[in-house]
């Protein structure tokens, strides 16, 4: 069994937090912090202060020290970080990260979309049975946790395997949590364990490791240091 460690991430948090962890950013980072709206530029200082520190912490360097190749699809991995591999997901003022050793991990989170558009996106892109599901849930609230999950788990699948969202639309991510998604068609080669994460307030969360071996996952909040 792997270890994945889960970390949410709250990511409005105070100026004096957020300018600290600017500090901690790259010249690429900061780059893009320039000219954003005052909330997504600091959400997004936030994310990436919070991402080296752990990542940083679970290596050994110093946050600011962290450096990232880009693998296929641009899917961002520690440059000396050996066999870790980790994967991040933010989305309003929740983010997630996931670390594992020696296993190639995603990971997905999401405000509860709104469910007419569930129902939509849901018949166009996913599975029959998946958008069956969608469709048959009990009311409007029902429907959209139904597909924000299974939306959940298809954008961590898709990172884990570092592809493209669009050559999952034909894989199966349906079934009671944990999953093993035994057929990933033309996202990659073998299988991928997916596991929903409880999360607080309107989101939904999902982890993928690549391979058959089942995973835990160690759930916790960041707190800045």
């Amino acid at each position: 069994m792997t270890e994945v460690a889960f970390r949410l991430i709250h990511t409005d948090q105070p100026p004096d937090v957020v300018a600290a962890l600017w500090q901690l950013l790259d010249a690429e980072e900061r780059a893009r912090t320039a000219g954003a709206d005052p909330v997504l530029r600091d959400r997004f200082t936030v994310v990436r202060g919070a991402v080296r520190q752990l990542v940083g912490a679970r290596l050994g360097v110093p946050p600011a020290e962290v450096g990232w190749r880009r693998g296929r699809c641009g899917k961002p991995e520690p440059a000396d970080g050996g066999s870790l591999r980790v994967n991040w997901s933010a989305s309003g003022p929740l983010a997630a990260l996931v670390l594992a050793e020696g296993r190639a991990v995603g990971v997905d989170v999401e405000r509860l979309h709104d469910a007419r558009t569930a129902e939509r996106m849901a018949a166009r892109w996913f599975p029959f049975e998946e958008a069956r599901q969608v469709a048959e849930a009990p009311g409007p609230s029902g429907r959209s946790a139904r597909f924000t999950t299974l939306w959940c788990r298809r954008e961590a699948c898709v990172k884990a395997y570092g592809g493209r969202l669009t050559q999952s639309f034909g894989v199966s991510v349906a079934g009671p949590s944990p999953v093993l998604v035994s057929d990933p068609g033309r996202l990659g080669a073998g299988p991928a364990r997916l596991c929903d994460v409880p999360v607080p307030g309107p989101f939904r969360a999902a982890v993928a490791a690549l391979g058959e071996p089942p995973i835990h996952v160690n759930s916790a909040v960041w707190t800045a240091n």
